[in-house]
């Protein structure tokens, strides 16, 4: 059975439980799985407001992008500040580092429930999340938060299709995870490194990179690439710009790693 076949009735069903719901804010990060689920909110007629945090923790790209896709979508957008870098807990970087950002964020979104009359709060976890450490879902959980996407069955590559299908250009977008994903557990996550790694990587990109990481290790940067761009990176020009821009961000050290680019290589316990 290809994926079309597949993902097909996993739409109908997302559709028919968004209904079920009737009203609900979203979670939206502007990603893959929060902009798939956006659209299918306003497909399925409900009332939602997509709401977003605003940090330092995020690339402000981001931000930018999730505005875009919410206004093409047709669905009212909302930022708010959040403040989980003012946290110790979260600050000092533990492997449950995940858990304290979103308490606090859907903590903020079922108060905006609350006080603007919807009766959920959503967010765009899918199935595959299951299978990765994803403290974040404790403190879902515990807020009551809904996955229309894990109700649905649908995991990351049917949302890719069904996104595709329905035109959103978000369909093949890298994944986008919050900035503090590139520090190591214990390393302490400050707003100078954060600011210190969206640059770099923002410098890389403007190469024609896609997907990379930027993983802080103190006064060292280590890059990950996908494997067919290693070569790329490793052209005389590319490479000494590169080194430059980051030694003036203040890394001593850069390095390359050898094996090639994973989604969430420090995302273990």
């Amino acid at each position: 059975m290809n994926a079309g076949c597949s993902a097909a009735p996993k739409l109908t069903l997302l559709i028919d439980i968004l209904k079920e719901i009737e009203s609900a804010v979203i979670a939206y990060s502007g990603g893959v799985d929060s902009a798939f689920l956006l659209k299918a909110a306003a497909l399925s007629g409900m009332r939602a407001l997509a709401v977003t945090g605003f940090s330092p923790t995020m690339p402000e790209q981001d931000f930018l992008d999730a505005g875009e896709a919410a206004q093409l979508i047709g669905v009212s957008h909302l930022l708010i500040e959040t403040s989980e870098l003012e946290k110790d807990d979260f600050r000092k970087n533990p492997p449950d580092r995940c858990y304290y950002c979103k308490s606090e964020l859907f903590g903020r979104l079922k108060g905006i429930a609350g006080s603007e009359g919807y009766k959920h709060v959503i967010d765009g976890s899918n199935l595959d999340d299951l299978e990765d450490w994803r403290p974040g879902r404790k403190a879902a959980l515990e807020h009551g938060v809904r996955s229309p996407l894990i109700e649905a069955g649908l995991r990351k590559d049917d949302i890719r299709y069904l996104s595709r299908k329905l035109d959103l250009p978000t369909w093949d977008k890298p994944s986008s995870p919050c900035l503090s994903s590139r520090f190591p557990y214990g390393e302490p996550i400050t707003l100078d490194a954060l600011k210190r790694v969206e640059s770099a990587e923002k410098f890389i990109r403007s190469f024609g990179f896609r997907e990379l990481r930027v993983r802080h290790h103190g006064d060292t940067a280590r890059l990950e690439l996908r494997e067919e761009d290693i070569p790329e990176m490793l052209k005389p020009k590319i490479r000494m710009l590169v080194a430059e821009k980051l030694r003036a961000l203040g890394y001593k050290f850069i390095t390359l790693d050898l094996e090639e680019f994973r989604s969430g290589r420090l995302n273990n316990p």
